[in-house]
C-alpha cells in the first residue's frame, strides 16, 4: 500500500450527502474509482458525472453492463465489479456497512481491507462501522457528518390518509404489487421502484414520480441505498423480510437506513407504518430519530487468496477460516454452492485437468441466480455452459442467438415480462465476459437493445396496471392551483376539462371508480359546484314528470326510469309506506323535499288504483259489528286470507253480512277468501312488497311469473309467501286461488264418499296432466287410488255404412292374422287413460287364452248381409285410472283401522288413499278442510245453485240415489255426441277419442 496514501471514513446517517461529497472528491484527482452497493445506484452516480465531464472519460461497469471509453478516467462500477488492478488516485467504497451483510458482505470486507487508492481512499457509510475500520485499518481517518434535516416519528397511517410524496416500503414483490393496486384506486396512481427492475425500468418510473405525475412511490429495500428522490414520508408495510434463508426483523440500523430517504436536503422528513405492519417500539424510534444504534461486530469474510490446483483445494480454500475477532466466515454463497453441485458431475469432474479449468469453473460458478427458478435449473445452465467454454472456447452463436430469440418478445403481463428480464440478465451477463463469446460487441448491444425493450414493455405494463392518467393528470394541476371548471352533459356526465369525472344518477353524483373520496375531495366540489343548478333543474323535471315515467323494483325501490331515485320504508300502516328520497346532500334541502313528495305522491296513487276494492272495503263506514271486523282482518292481511284461519269468524257471519262483503268484491271460497281482483300481477307485485316493509324484512319475496295456473312448491319458501302471491301449496306444486276455486266447486258436484274421477275440465282448469293433478288432489287432501282397464274403443256412428264396417274388420283381421304368424303383438298398448273398468277380471269371466268373439266381429249390414269374424283379435289397449276420495288426515288420537265388515279390497284401497294424501308432500294445518259436527268431513264453502248439499264426501247424495247401489261410475271424458264426425277432419281421431266409452 502506498504510504502517501489516505484512508478516510465519511461516517454518519442519510441525507448527509456522503455520496455527494465522493464524488466531489473523486474529479478532483486524474483518475478514480468508485464502487456502489446497486446497479441502480451505479446508473444515477454515472448519469450525474457524465453530465459533469462528459461521457468520453466515465466508464460505467456492473455486472450485465460494461461502458468503457477509450480515454477513461473515471469507472462508477457496482462494488463486485470494481477493477482493482488500474492503479487510480482515488478509490471510494459505498455503504461500506454493509461488511456485516450476511450474503454479499464478504465482498465489502475484501474491499475494506485491500482497495486503495493511490492518493485518497474513501470509506462511506454509517456511523456503526467506527470501531471495526478503526481497528483493522491502522491510521484511517474519521469524518463524521450531521444530518442535514430532521427525521421524526409520525406513527401508523391507513394507505388511504397517506400524505402525498410517500414512499410506501414493502419486501416482496407480492406485496409491491398489491399495495400498487390499492393506492392506484384510492390516490390515482404510483411508481415502482425494485432491485430487480432494469436500470431503464426503474428509471422511467421515478420520472413518472419526480415529475409529479404521481405523488406516491411503492418500492422495495432498494431505495435505502443512496437514491436521492423527493420523498416526504417513508411508511413500512412490513418490518420484516425474508433474507434468502429465512424471515427475520429489520434491525433498528436497517429500518433507519430505509427511512433516512425522508427529507431530502434540508427538508424535514417522517417515517411510520401502515397497512398490517404494528407500530414501531418507542426504543426503535428514538434509536432511529438520534442514529444511535450498536456498533457492528463482525464482519462477512471469505478468503480472497484461492488455489485452483484441483476443485477439491478451491473449495477448501473458500471454506478456510478466520482467526480475526472483528471478521467472520461467511456462511455457504450461491457460487460455493454450485461449485460443489458442478463438482460432483462426472461430466464436469472429466474436464478438471489443470488449474486452467479449475479457474475457468468457478468463473461460471459466478454467474449469479438472476432467474431464481431452482438451484438444480441454475446448475444445469452452469454445467452446459462450462462444456462450451472448455471444450469450444466460447458459447456457440447459433445456440445463444436461439436462447436470446426465445426472450426478445414484449408480449405478455408483468410477471411474464419481468421473468424475461431475469432471463436476458444472465446472457447480459455472459456476454460482458471476455473471450467467452464471438464478437462480444455485438453480443453486448444485443443482449443491452433486447433489456431495453423489455424495460420498456414492462414500465408500460405497470404505468397501465398502477396509474390512471386521468386522475393523475388533475391531482398534479390542482396541486399546481389550477382552477377546474365542471360540466354536465344531457345524459348526466360529469366533466372538468375534458375529463370524466363521473355521472349524475338520478340526483345522486358518482364519482369515477377510480377516483378516491380522499384525494378526488377538491375535484368532487369543482363538480359539486356545476352540479348544484343542475339539481334544481332535474327536481322540476322530475315534479312535473308523469306516473307512467316512474315504479317500484320488488325490493321496494323507487325508479325514475332507469335511475334509482329513493326507497320505500315502513309507515304505521299497510297501506300507508313512507318514501326515502336518494339527494346528495350537495344538492340542498329543497330539492330533496321536492323530489321526496313526488315519490308519495307516486306510490300513494299507485297503492289507490291497484288496491282500489281493499281502500273501499276500508273506508265503508256502513259495515258495522262482525262485518267490519271481518274487513279489518282482509284488510289488514291485503285482501287474502286462508280459510282455515278465519273459520271460526265465517261460521259467525250470517247471508246478509256475508253480502255486504260481497258488495265489494270479497269472495267466501272454499279453500281461500279473497278479492278476486287483487289477484292480478299487479296488486301482487305491490302486496308482496307492502306486507315485506311491513314485516321489516331485509330481503322481499319476488312474485312469481304472470299468466302460471300452478308453480313449483319449494320447502325452503314459506306458506305465507304463497299465500301473498295468490297461490296455495298442494302436494310438490301451488294452484292459484281463483283457479283453486273453480276446481273445488267442479269437485263439489262429485260423490266424495264414492269416488270420481278427474274430468276434462278438471284437468284443463289446473293444466296439468293426470298423474300431476293426482299429486295436486293428494295435497289437498284427497286420496288417490291408482288403477288400470281395457280402454273402451269408441263406437262408430250411426251414419257409417256397411262397407265402412266391412272394410274395417277384414283390415283388423287380416293385422291380427299377421302378427299371429309372426308372434308378436299387431301394436304396442297404449298409454292408459283416465276411465278405468277394475284391474282384476269377473270370478266367471272365461278363460283368457280361450277363443273370444272380437268386438264387434259379427256385424249385421244393412242390405242383410254379415260381415265375417276377424280371425285373431289385437291386444287390449290399456289406460291407468285415478279414484279420487275425500281423505282427510287421521287425528292423532285416532288409530283405528278399516272400518268392521268392509271388504278385503275396500280396505286396502282405503289405506291406499291415506297413503296418498301423506305422499302430497309437507301441508300445513289448513290443508285439511275441517269437519263440521261429524255430519261431513269435507270443507263447507260456498257452494253453487244446485249443487249437493254435503261436504265433498256427498254424505246425503243427490235425490234419487238409494243406499246400497252400486256406486255410479263418473268418466272422465265428456258426453258422448251422436253428430257424425268428418274422417278428413285432422282432428278426427282426437275427437273420436272424447266420445263415451262403451
Amino acid at each position: 500500500m502506498n504510504t502517501k496514501s489516505r484512508v478516510t471514513a465519511v461516517l454518519g446517517p442519510t441525507n448527509t450527502g456522503k455520496t455527494h461529497y465522493a464524488i466531489e472528491r473523486m474529479l478532483s484527482h486524474r483518475t478514480g474509482v468508485i464502487g456502489l452497493p446497486l446497479r441502480l445506484l451505479a446508473r444515477e452516480v454515472y448519469d450525474r458525472i457524465v453530465a459533469l465531464r462528459g461521457p468520453s472519460v466515465v466508464a460505467l461497469v456492473t455486472g450485465e453492463e460494461r461502458i468503457v471509453p477509450e480515454r477513461t478516467q473515471y469507472w462508477v462500477c457496482t462494488t463486485e465489479a470494481m477493477p482493482l488492478e488500474i492503479g487510480a488516485d482515488f478509490v471510494a467504497i459505498d455503504e461500506i456497512q454493509l461488511c456485516a451483510d450476511l450474503d454479499r458482505g464478504h465482498v465489502f470486507t475484501d474491499r475494506l481491507l485491500n482497495a486503495r487508492g493511490l492518493h485518497e481512499t474513501l470509506f462511506l457509510g454509517s456511523d456503526t462501522m467506527r470501531g471495526a475500520i478503526a481497528a483493522l485499518i491502522p491510521g484511517v481517518q474519521f469524518v463524521r457528518r450531521e444530518r442535514m434535516s430532521v427525521l421524526s416519528y409520525a406513527g401508523s397511517k391507513k394507505i388511504a390518509r397517506m400524505p402525498t410524496r410517500s414512499a410506501i416500503v414493502a419486501f416482496s414483490v407480492e406485496n409491491v404489487y398489491a399495495i400498487a393496486e390499492l393506492i392506484r384506486r384510492q390516490k390515482g396512481g404510483c411508481a415502482i421502484v425494485m432491485g430487480a427492475l432494469s436500470p431503464r425500468t426503474r428509471n422511467a418510473q421515478v420520472d413518472l414520480y419526480q415529475n409529479g405525475d404521481v405523488d406516491y412511490l411503492v418500492a422495495t429495500d432498494a431505495i435505502g441505498m443512496g437514491l436521492n428522490l423527493d420523498i416526504r414520508h417513508v411508511a413500512f408495510a412490513g418490518t420484516s423480510k425474508f433474507d434468502g434463508r429465512r424471515m427475520r426483523p429489520l434491525n433498528p440500523d436497517e429500518l433507519a437506513q430505509i427511512a433516512g430517504r425522508a427529507g431530502r436536503h434540508t427538508s424535514a422528513g417522517t417515517f411510520g407504518v401502515t397497512g398490517e405492519a404494528r407500530p414501531l417500539h418507542p426504543e426503535v424510534v428514538e434509536a432511529i430519530e438520534n442514529h444511535q444504534f450498536l456498533p457492528v461486530r463482525k464482519l462477512q469474510w471469505r478468503n480472497a487468496r484461492l488455489e485452483f490446483g484441483t476443485a477439491e483445494r478451491l473449495i477448501d480454500s473458500l471454506e478456510r477460516p478466520t482467526r480475526d475477532e472483528w471478521l467472520t466466515r461467511v456462511r455457504e454463497s450461491d457460487d460455493l454452492m454450485a461449485l460443489k453441485s458442478l463438482n460432483a458431475m462426472p461430466e464436469v469432474t472429466s474436464r478438471l485437468r489443470n488449474a486452467r479449468d479449475v479457474r475457468l469453473l468457478w468463473d461460471v460458478c459466478r454467474i449469479p441466480d438472476f432467474r431464481g427458478i431452482s438451484h438444480t435449473e441454475h446448475t444445469t445452465l452452469l454445467a452446459k455452459l462450462f462444456e462450451f467454454l472448455h471444450d469450444g472456447g466460447r458459447i456457440p452463436t447459433d445456440w445463444l442467438a436461439r436462447a436470446i430469440a426465445r426472450i426478445d418478445r414484449t408480449q405478455g403481463d408483468i410477471d411474464t415480462l419481468s421473468r424475461r428480464l431475469a432471463f436476458i440478465r444472465t446472457w447480459t451477463y455472459v456476454a460482458q465476459r471476455a473471450g467467452w463469446v464471438d464478437d462480444e460487441s455485438h453480443w453486448r448491444g444485443e443482449t443491452r437493445a433486447v433489456e431495453d425493450r423489455l424495460s420498456d414493455a414492462l414500465h408500460a405494463r405497470l404505468t397501465a396496471a398502477f396509474v390512471d392518467r386521468r386522475t393523475s393528470v388533475l391531482m398534479r394541476r390542482l396541486n399546481q392551483k389550477e382552477s377546474l371548471v365542471a360540466e354536465v352533459n344531457d345524459k348526466g356526465e360529469v366533466t372538468v376539462d375534458g375529463e370524466l369525472l363521473g355521472r349524475l344518477e338520478g340526483f345522486r353524483f358518482r364519482q369515477d371508480k377510480t377516483a378516491s373520496p380522499d384525494e378526488a375531495r377538491t375535484l368532487r366540489q369543482a363538480a359539486v359546484a356545476a352540479l348544484a343548478p343542475a339539481f334544481n333543474l332535474r327536481a322540476d323535471k322530475f315534479y312535473n314528470a308523469p306516473d307512467t315515467e316512474m315504479d317500484f323494483t320488488e325490493q321496494g325501490g323507487l325508479m325514475w326510469g332507469s335511475e334509482a331515485v329513493g326507497k320505500l320504508v315502513a309507515g304505521a300502516d299497510a297501506l300507508r309506506p313512507q318514501v326515502q328520497a336518494f339527494v346528495d346532500d350537495e344538492a340542498g334541502p329543497d330539492v330533496a323535499e321536492k323530489v321526496r313528495r313526488r315519490l308519495q305522491h307516486f306510490i300513494d296513487r299507485k297503492i289507490a288504483a291497484q288496491f282500489e276494492p281493499l281502500v273501499n272495503l276500508q273506508r265503508d263506514e256502513t259495515l258495522t259489528g262482525l262485518p267490519r271486523g271481518f274487513a279489518f282482518r282482509l284488510v289488514e292481511a291485503l285482501g287474502v286470507i286462508p280459510r282455515e284461519g278465519v273459520a271460526d269468524e265465517v261460521k259467525t257471519l250470517d247471508q246478509e253480512a256475508r253480502g255486504a262483503l260481497r258488495k265489494h268484491g270479497v269472495r267466501f271460497g272454499q279453500f281461500t277468501i279473497f278479492l278476486p281482483a287483487l289477484l292480478k300481477p299487479a296488486p301482487t307485485r305491490l302486496r308482496l312488497v307492502l306486507w315485506s316493509l311491513a314485516e321489516g324484512l331485509e330481503t322481499f319475496p319476488e312474485s312469481p311469473p304472470p299468466g302460471l295456473v300452478t308453480i313449483p312448491n319449494l320447502p325452503e319458501v314459506p306458506a305465507q309467501h304463497y299465500t301473498l302471491s295468490g297461490y296455495r301449496p298442494a302436494g310438490s306444486r301451488a294452484i292459484r286461488i281463483d283457479m283453486l276455486e273453480r276446481l273445488a266447486d267442479l269437485v263439489r258436484t262429485k260423490d266424495a264418499r264414492a269416488g270420481f274421477e278427474a274430468t276434462p275440465d278438471m284437468l284443463s282448469i289446473t293444466g296439468m296432466t293426470l298423474e300431476q293433478f293426482a299429486d295436486l288432489m293428494q295435497g289437498l287432501g284427497y286420496g288417490a287410488e291408482k288403477g288400470e282397464r281395457v280402454k273402451t274403443r269408441p263406437q262408430p256412428s250411426a251414419e257409417a255404412t256397411a262397407e265402412d264396417i266391412a272394410a274395417k274388420a277384414r283390415s283388423e283381421a287380416e293385422a291380427a292374422r299377421i302378427a299371429a304368424d309372426n308372434d308378436e303383438p299387431s301394436e304396442p298398448a297404449a298409454e292408459p287413460s283416465a276411465d278405468a273398468a277394475p284391474a282384476e277380471p269377473a270370478p266367471d269371466a272365461p278363460d283368457a287364452s280361450a277363443e273370444v268373439p272380437a268386438e264387434g266381429a259379427d256385424i249385421e249390414a244393412t242390405d242383410g248381409t254379415t260381415v265375417a269374424k276377424a280371425e285373431g283379435e289385437a291386444a287390449d289397449e290399456m289406460e291407468v285410472f285415478y279414484t279420487f276420495r275425500w281423505s282427510p288426515r287421521p287425528r292423532h288420537n285416532r288409530g283405528d283401522g278399516p272400518r268392521r265388515g268392509a271388504p278385503r279390497r275396500e280396505q286396502g284401497a282405503e289405506h291406499g288413499a291415506r297413503d296418498g294424501a301423506r305422499e302430497g308432500g309437507p301441508r300445513d294445518k289448513g290443508d285439511r278442510p275441517r269437519r263440521d259436527g261429524g255430519k261431513s268431513d269435507g270443507p263447507r264453502g260456498e257452494r253453487p245453485k244446485g249443487g249437493p248439499k254435503g261436504g265433498p264426501k256427498g254424505g246425503k247424495g243427490k235425490p234419487g240415489d238409494k243406499r246400497g247401489q252400486q256406486p255410479r261410475s263418473f268418466s272422465s271424458g265428456p258426453e258422448r255426441k251422436r253428430d257424425r264426425i268428418d274422417p278428413d277432419n285432422p282432428f278426427a281421431a282426437a275427437l273420436m277419442g272424447l266420445k263415451d266409452k262403451k
